[in-house]
């Protein structure tokens, strides 16, 4: 998704030029810092105390020049306008984030008022079209059978949370100014691989597969996460 993200900055904003991102439900900062490592000014927000304090102990841990481009907000992405105007990011990230929200409209539209003109708005999603492939490969069929009319899945995590389809989506960044300029599949192949197996040997051959997939029909289609990119107008 990293190279996904960064072939939509090249392909929109001039080379050199120092973004104002936004990085909303930010987790533990992996692609803040990133994107700080690379020369632009993040925020993140994150409302969770222990993903918050993660990102705070891996953002000490960088240089004194990217601890600079990096400020923490300790929020709820549903309350950007409380903390920022509109206009104020080129670049706004909301990535394993509308997961958890009942009702991702108001959020979203929310997300999109916070973009200047020309700006991209990145979400990544689960994939309501494509629920039933896990546990249909895995021979769980009961799961697999009921996948096929429900946007509702219960994640590895154990919590009962939701998906998205990608008409709805883009509908709604159409909606809200925001409309879908680029979309790609991640996690095509390896969406079934057990939680902490070991990367392979050849782990670039590996990405070279699924970055080839994710922009490929019709295995984009059957992702298990649909990475969005919308535009605003």
């Amino acid at each position: 998704m990293a190279r996904q993200l960064d072939e939509q900055i090249a392909g929109r904003f001039p080379v050199g030029q120092r973004l104002r991102v936004l990085d909303v439900g930010m987790g533990q900062g992996t692609q803040a810092l990133r994107l700080a490592r690379a020369g632009h000014q993040v925020t993140g927000i994150e409302k969770d105390a222990t993903m918050l304090a993660a990102a705070r102990s891996a953002l000490d841990a960088e240089p004194e020049g990217i601890r600079e481009r990096v400020r923490l907000v300790e929020g709820d992405g549903r309350d950007t306008g409380v903390h920022f105007l509109p206009g104020s990011f080129d670049l706004v990230l909301c990535h394993g984030v509308l997961m958890y929200v009942d009702d991702p409209d108001p959020l979203l539209a929310g997300l999109a008022r916070m973009l200047a003109p020309g700006g991209l708005l990145s979400l990544l999603v689960r994939n309501g079209d494509a629920l039933a492939i896990r546990p249909g490969l895995s021979g769980d069929w009961g799961t697999a059978l009921t996948a096929f009319d429900t946007t509702e899945y219960r994640n590895r995590l154990g919590l009962d949370v939701r998906a998205d389809r990608l008409g709805t989506l883009t509908a709604t960044l159409a909606g809200i100014g925001a409309p879908l300029h680029a979309w790609y599949g991640v996690r095509v192949f390896t969406d079934t691989a057990a939680d902490g197996a070991q990367a392979p040997a050849d782990v670039e051959t590996l990405l070279a597969v699924e970055e080839r997939a994710g922009r490929t029909d019709p295995y984009r289609g059957v992702a298990a996460l649909l990475h969005l990119c919308g535009v605003r107008g």
